[in-house]
């Protein structure tokens, strides 16, 4: 199941839309904030919102193949982005570094196994993941179907020729199979070789024949994208590395594990081991995809805001998807492939990994390698999560007024929203005649990792009135509301030290007895929570 979780789950994180939905931290009534979300969801959410200004973006600042395609902590320093404080002295040297750059590149990468024909790496990617995410989808049916047709079927001899389908995305020729291979033919190892190694070397190939597929991929979107001086000529300096970040660097890194994975295959075309490869790689790929996928929603910011302002990058985009090479590929298909790539390396991996012999030497480097990747990811979706919070907290900054109270800054290193919500509060008044009478006045919390804002919400604007550090001076108390002829979504909130550095208590209710039990557990944990 680990496999088709991570399956599904890549695929999630991967559908990044072109919708210019705001995500706004403060108009969701009892929003819980986390990680959860994925790495995509985060990026969006980022992209899409206005407080980013390109002024302040730091950035994480390619040989390919020439085959021709008959087709046709304090905030916000980020210390780990490519290029920091983007002024007058940083257009500068993004230009020279442009330039240096352009003078250095140069295509030259060429297969010495896979043709030209081989598609580009986002049909490659789509139809895996279909085919993928529908095998999670019909798994038992096709289990059942299985066990049937193969009830009583013994195993092939060794001696008949062995035919195993092309991995699923990539349906071109020759060479679209590791038995293609002249190689394998000429020496007749389809003969020699049980289907369960059969299978192995295919899973092998598919590792080499997806990476070709991507350098093709990377080709263009840097030789015609990146190289297009129309399109460097709509952009500043600065948006044109905003754009591609360090797209080259990651061109480059591709290559070299490309040849080495041929020179692997080249020196055997019976591969005994291929994991020791990947992990020969893996500082380069944290090198380059860390930073590239971190500051993704930098590019997702800045397409949607050059779409809508700058015609002449929209005409200069148009053009070059016209281009045969693009295959009708838009170029923001084109910036989302290392993403997409290192998502997909691990399933690639497991797939090796489920073939390998039991007592292979290469199983445990293949574990190591898968260990590598997930590593990545998990980094890479560490430094996009703490990027949304803090978006989170510079857009919630720009709607907090404390008006007569003492203010305290919002956005600083480590800080993020838990859960932000509206309640009651309620106030009860005692009458010698009428008997008790209980009063509900609106009020808004804030609940971050480290504090407590208690406001009134006035259309989109929060007028702060008290605020607590949290978890250190607020707890919550469960009362007897049928007693105190209370409704049962009520609680009871302490501050022990509020804002004026005295202890304070208030009665608050929540709509629903569930809403009720989330805003307890969430107030009564007894250490700041990270992560939730």
């Amino acid at each position: 199941m680990a496999n088709s979780d991570a399956v599904v789950c890549a695929l999630a994180q991967s559908k990044m839309d072109e919708s210019n939905v705001k995500a706004n931290a403060c108009q969701t009534t009892g929003r819980t904030f986390g990680a959860f979300g994925g790495i995509a969801a985060a990026l969006r959410s980022v992209a899409n919102s206005d407080s980013w200004s390109l002024e302040g973006v730091y950035l994480h600042a390619a040989p390919l193949f020439t085959l021709e395609d008959t087709t046709n902590k304090a905030l916000p320093s980020r210390p780990d982005s490519p290029a920091q404080d983007c002024g007058r002295d940083e257009v500068e040297r993004c230009t020279d570094d442009a330039q240096k750059e352009e003078e250095t590149f140069q295509l030259k990468f060429e297969s010495k196994y896979i043709n030209s024909s081989v598609p580009l790496y986002q049909d490659y990617w789509l139809k895996c993941m279909r085919a993928d995410l529908q095998k999670v989808q019909h798994k038992r049916l096709a289990n059942l179907v299985m066990s049937q047709c193969l009830a009583g079927l013994s195993s092939p001899p060794a001696s008949s020729p062995i035919s195993v389908s092309s991995p699923p995305g990539l349906y071109v020729a020759p060479y679209a199979l590791w038995q293609e291979l002249p190689e394998v033919k000429r020496k007749r190892l389809l003969h020699s070789l049980t289907a369960s190694d059969v299978r192995l070397q295919e899973a092998m190939f598919e590792l080499i024949l997806s990476e070709t597929s991507y350098q093709k991929s990377l080709q263009v979107a840097v030789g015609l994208f990146q190289g297009s001086a129309e399109l460097r000529n709509a952009l500043s300096p600065v948006q044109n590395h905003v754009l591609f970040s360090n797209l080259k660097e990651v061109c480059r890194v591709s290559e070299g594990f490309l040849l080495d994975l041929e020179a692997r295959l080249g020196q055997n075309v019976v591969m005994s081991k291929i994991g020791d490869v990947v992990l020969s790689h893996r500082s380069a790929f944290r090198r380059v995809y860390v930073p590239y996928v971190t500051n993704m929603m930098y590019q997702e910011a800045l397409i949607a805001k050059l779409l809508q302002e700058n015609k002449k990058f929209v005409m200069a985009v148009k053009k070059l998807e016209k281009d045969p090479v693009c295959q009708r590929q838009t170029l923001k298909s084109f910036l989302v492939l290392p993403f997409q790539r290192i998502t997909r390396l691990r399933l690639i991996l497991e797939n090796i990994l489920k073939r390998a012999h039991e007592y292979s030497t290469d199983v445990t480097n293949l574990k190591e390698a898968i260990e590598a990747v997930r590593e990545i990811v998990v980094e890479c979706d560490s430094n996009v999560q703490r990027m949304k919070r803090t978006e989170e907290l510079v857009s919630l900054e720009k709607l907090v007024d404390f008006g007569n109270v003492k203010s305290i800054p919002l956005v600083i290193s480590g800080r993020h929203l838990i859960r932000a919500g509206a309640l009651k509060k309620l106030t009860v008044k005692s009458n010698h005649t009428t008997g008790s009478t209980v009063s509900r006045t609106d009020i808004y919390l804030h609940l971050f990792n480290d504090l407590l804002l208690l406001s009134h919400k006035n259309g989109q604007r929060f007028s702060v009135q008290d605020h607590a550090m949290f978890p250190a001076h607020v707890r919550v108390e469960v009362l007897n509301t049928r007693m105190l002829g209370l409704p049962p979504e009520a609680f009871l909130l302490h501050l022990t030290q509020n804002r004026l550095k005295t202890a304070t208590a208030i009665i608050l209710a929540a709509e629903t007895r569930l809403e009720k039990e989330t805003w307890v557990q969430l107030l009564s944990s007894k250490q700041s929570i990270a992560g939730v």
